[in-house]
């Protein structure tokens, strides 16, 4: 059992001493810990820092890629080495290192495919109220649309299992957050929450520059990732409420043609015959997104088989032969 823990930085020179201070060397059920810093353009000197700690996995970023990409190249390396477990923390420390060995504990014992740690973000001193409610909202929200009941949907500190990895697909640029919780929930992957104490602020986010643009950004990703897997449902409930609206005024119409009084009356007609017209267009919709909701699971599928060929244990011995840059040597020496 290998364990990845990877750990996306931009700049994290004086703060990733700290989170390294108490990452755990042993993990009950874990026969190997590797640690993995994703370096997404960091200007300083992280990766100097990250060397000088021990660090022997890098994935470099010319410039700065965002969350959502760091996590998914990181994800890349890690299945690539043969990762049977990949935790993800922050470089901020804001996350507890130590906290990684019980993290990962339901994943070990095949209870679930991923954990969310539960920051409870109500008891988190730094939170203003206000965000503090719209950081329940936002997680009640993202239960609704994944069927889920993870209490802390924007913490960071996750634990995927490889099995879970492989059926997961990061297409947002913002974070992945979200965008995975929607996945598994629709997926039927399992999915747990443990309750974690978080570190005293170190800096403010550069995720986001307030908590508006946090909630658009996230707000996007969700309708995205509902968009996914649900544009059928969508179109189905606005195929009902349209035939609804438009056989209100057809059927006035009739009832005033059987009893004489057509004349002046055409307007509901017409109405009626609008909005039923609108009502075969969702049906339409609706017929179209059910096909592409088939057409995407049988892709997805296909791409899943792929991702088992590609860190399949053959495939590492190749990998194993790239250096941090993603560059292999001279075609001799890969033999």
């Amino acid at each position: 059992m290998r364990v990845f823990i990877q750990i996306p930085c931009l700049n994290e020179e004086k703060t990733l001493p700290l989170v390294l201070e108490k990452m755990p060397t042993q993990i009950p059920g874990v026969d190997d810990i590797q640690l993995l810093v994703i370096d997404d353009g960091c200007s300083d000197k992280t990766v100097e820092v990250a060397r000088n700690l021990g660090i022997k996995h890098f994935v470099h970023h010319a410039k700065p890629m965002g969350l959502a990409r760091a996590f998914r190249d990181g994800v890349d390396y890690a299945l690539k080495h043969g990762a049977d477990i990949v935790v993800n923390t922050d470089g901020d420390n804001q996350y507890p290192s130590d906290a990684i060995s019980e993290l990962v504990q339901p994943i070990i014992r095949h209870e679930a495919d991923i954990v969310v740690g539960d920051r409870q973000t109500a008891t988190i001193k730094e939170f203003s109220w206000f965000k503090r409610k719209m950081q329940h909202f936002g997680s009640w929200v993202v239960n609704k649309a994944a069927g889920t009941h993870i209490p802390d949907a924007a913490s960071g500190f996750r634990a995927y299992s490889k099995n879970s990895l492989l059926k997961l697909n990061i297409v947002t640029e913002f974070s992945y957050c979200m965008e995975t919780i929607i996945q598994a929930g629709n997926k039927r992957i399992a999915i747990a929450s443990y309750a974690i104490k978080t570190n005293p602020k170190t800096r403010e986010s550069r995720l986001f520059h307030n908590i508006f643009e946090h909630m658009a950004k996230s707000g996007g990703a969700i309708i995205r990732s509902f968009l996914m897997f649900k544009s059928n449902v969508i179109f189905r409930w606005a195929a009902i409420i349209f035939g609804i609206l438009g056989l209100i005024p057809f059927v006035r119409f009739l009832v005033l043609v059987c009893m004489g009084h057509s004349a002046g009356h055409v307007q509901s007609l017409l109405l009626g015959v609008a909005l039923l017209m609108i009502d075969v267009f969702c049906v339409a919709l609706q017929i179209i997104s059910e096909v592409q909701r088939i057409q995407r699971k049988l892709v997805e599928d296909q791409l899943e088989r792929t991702k088992e060929l590609l860190y399949s244990t053959d495939c590492q011995k190749i990998w194993a032969k790239q250096n941090e840059y993603g560059e292999f040597p001279p075609a001799q020496d890969l033999h």
